[in-house]
């Protein structure tokens, strides 16, 4: 019995890799297809243009740009092909000047450095800038070195640029339509779980305030990630239907960005005032009345972002907040109102 046992738990565990290793091929599988795809084009595009090395910084520019979110692939691009010419300048600059030294290095990533924080191309500091200025320190022939690395590497920029969009192009439509399940599961269960703990003791409510605030930092990286798919839906030939689809799932989930901030407000509200004996006839009677305005705020919520109409929800839930309150116009009533207010005025917002 105990071999038989033994024999289907490690079937069953083959079965779970398995399964794991079908999820990852599917998942990531066509990028790396389309990484491999677009450095052996940039590579053999730079041989046919004349290079009389191996074209190794052609090939780098897609290896990079596409090995993080393939919808940010032109950002990303563009940023290390202006990176590179600009440090490769500046290396070639300086050392036209002055020898290498400590000093000369501080300075040439100084100047890296400020100038990355100007050519960001969309992104944050480019540091790009400083890295090529320092590669070209370490090189013997700093101008053959610094010619060649300018125009591969912008060589393989247009074609990861020219490409990235055509192969196996990511569907923006649906991922968007991931992002909105999550924002919607997480603000939904942030704004459950802060009415429940109303009604329990303070180490409760403490402790729900970490887990909402998770929840409301998950929401704003989603709408971060939700606006570079707007902004890749610009170079998505195969995907032009979907633009108009995809601009106002954004705008939804951008609208579910600035909802987490008053989720988390109103559980630092709860995680404060819960437990308080001189307030304890004010919780008791906001125990009675914010679970219910929780749900119907929570059911606004799923309506914008499951692409409904949220408008009959939320007059719902401005009905019960405005009885709740003429019945209740105590201080406590009115900060725990708050947020159910800010979040209602947001949902009530035409996406721009």
């Amino acid at each position: 019995m105990t071999d038989l046992a033994e024999a289907r738990a490690a079937h069953a565990g083959r079965a779970s890799r398995a399964r794991r290793a079908r999820d990852i091929v599917r998942t990531e599988g066509p990028a790396a297809a389309r990484i491999v795809v677009t450095v052996a084009v940039a590579w053999q595009v730079a041989l046919w243009l004349g290079a009389d090395q191996p074209p190794v910084f052609a090939a780098v520019v897609p290896l990079v740009a596409l090995r993080g979110d393939p919808m940010t692939a032109l950002g990303t691009s563009l940023q290390r092909a202006l990176g590179v010419v600009a440090g490769v300048l500046i290396g070639l600059a300086v050392l036209n000047v002055l020898r290498p030294s400590t000093a000369t290095l501080t300075l040439v990533v100084a100047i890296g450095l400020g100038i990355g924080m100007v050519l960001r191309a969309g992104g944050g500091l480019n540091i790009q800038v400083a890295a090529s200025s320092l590669l070209v320190f370490a090189n013997t022939s700093p101008e053959a070195y610094g010619l060649d690395r300018v125009w591969e590497t912008a060589e393989g920029a247009v074609v990861t640029i020219l490409l990235a969009p055509l192969l196996w192009p990511p569907d923006p439509h649906r991922v968007l339509a991931a992002i909105a399940e999550d924002c919607r599961v997480r603000l939904v269960r942030a704004l459950g779980g802060t009415a429940a703990a109303l009604g329990t003791g303070p180490a409760a409510a403490r402790d729900n305030l970490p887990l909402v605030n998770a929840h409301a930092e998950a929401v704003r990286a989603n709408a971060a990630r939700a606006r570079e798919a707007e902004r890749a839906m610009r170079f998505n030939p195969l995907r032009r239907r979907h633009r108009d689809a995809v601009r106002i799932q954004a705008r939804h989930i951008a609208t579910s960005g600035g909802l987490s901030a008053h989720v988390a407000t109103l559980a630092r509200e709860v995680a404060a005032l819960t437990g308080r004996e001189d307030l304890a006839p004010d919780l008791a009677r906001a125990r009675r009345r914010l679970p219910e305005l929780a749900a119907l705020t929570s059911r606004a919520i799923e309506e914008t972002l499951s692409e409904g109409d949220p408008r009959p929800a939320v007059t719902a839930a401005r009905d019960f907040l405005t009885a709740y309150a003429r019945e209740d116009s105590r201080p406590l009533a009115v900060a725990l109102r708050r947020p159910f207010q800010q979040i209602l005025d947001d949902l009530d917002q035409p996406p721009r």
